[in-house]
């Protein structure tokens, strides 16, 4: 990494779009070097949320959000979505080089070669996307992301548009990609959440809320079978729940 993954405070967070408030008051630390997961229904505001840290969110929301060692948050930010958003004209490692090329830098296609070596795509670079499938598209955005080798990632359900198993194949490339930088993951799975999450919070309510840190026992890449994940998982799909009805 460049530098080190600092912490990521939002402090009193707020965001409104055509006269509703998603959420407002909202206090948020991500904690440096670590995994912070969030869960919630659809449309409460975990992607406004993840974007209000991009900086991507128009006009003027309320708050602030401040890296913890003082220095910007802008520039030092990846971000993952859950399409792959590969370029169709463009083959894997063109894809992969893509942020280089579009800021002028010198493309660094040995650096690509091998991210995509290391992510089992090796006989893939010079595959475009249509060729692909899901779980290799992916893997291909996944080695994108790592080109940009910085300290803060932001990932959008990354997994959800892929089979159960290549979802698991994925979670464990990311977990181990990805360790110590300053990760925040929205998902609507709260086993994906407690597998990869040293922090999950629950986010429900209009406007929004976050519920208390959960911290699930053990470290990060954890078994699926675990018996205190799976009983987390239940406690977790109860709260979601009590807040749809």
């Amino acid at each position: 990494m460049r530098d080190s993954a600092p912490d990521i405070r939002l402090e009193r967070a707020g965001v409104a779009f055509d006269g509703q408030t998603l959420f407002r008051g909202l206090d948020l630390v991500l904690e440096g070097g670590r995994w912070t997961c969030l869960l919630g229904p659809s449309g409460v505001g975990k992607s406004t949320l993840l974007r209000l840290v991009a900086d991507l969110v128009p006009g003027a929301p309320d708050g602030r959000v401040t890296a913890g060692d003082g220095g910007p948050v802008a520039g030092r930010v990846a971000f993952m979505a859950q399409q792959d958003l590969l370029l169709p004209w463009l083959d894997a490692r063109g894809n992969v080089l893509l942020g280089q090329r579009l800021r002028g830098e010198k493309p660094d296609t040995a650096r690509a070669e091998t991210l995509l070596a290391d992510l089992g795509l090796a006989q893939a670079t010079q595959l475009r996307p249509a060729a692909m499938s899901g779980g290799m598209r992916q893997r291909v955005a996944l080695a994108r992301t790592l080109m940009e080798d910085r300290p803060i990632v932001l990932m959008d359900e990354p997994f959800a548009a892929v089979d159960a198993v290549t979802r698991l194949r994925l979670q464990a490339l990311a977990a181990e990609r990805l360790a110590g930088r300053t990760v925040l993951l929205v998902t609507h799975d709260p086993l994906e959440a407690l597998r990869l999450g040293h922090v999950v919070h629950v986010m429900t309510g209009r406007p929004a809320r976050l519920s208390d840190p959960i911290r699930p026992p053990g470290t990060p890449l954890r078994p699926v079978d675990d018996p205190a994940l799976l009983a987390l998982q239940g406690e977790l799909l109860r709260r979601l729940a009590e807040d749809a009805e």
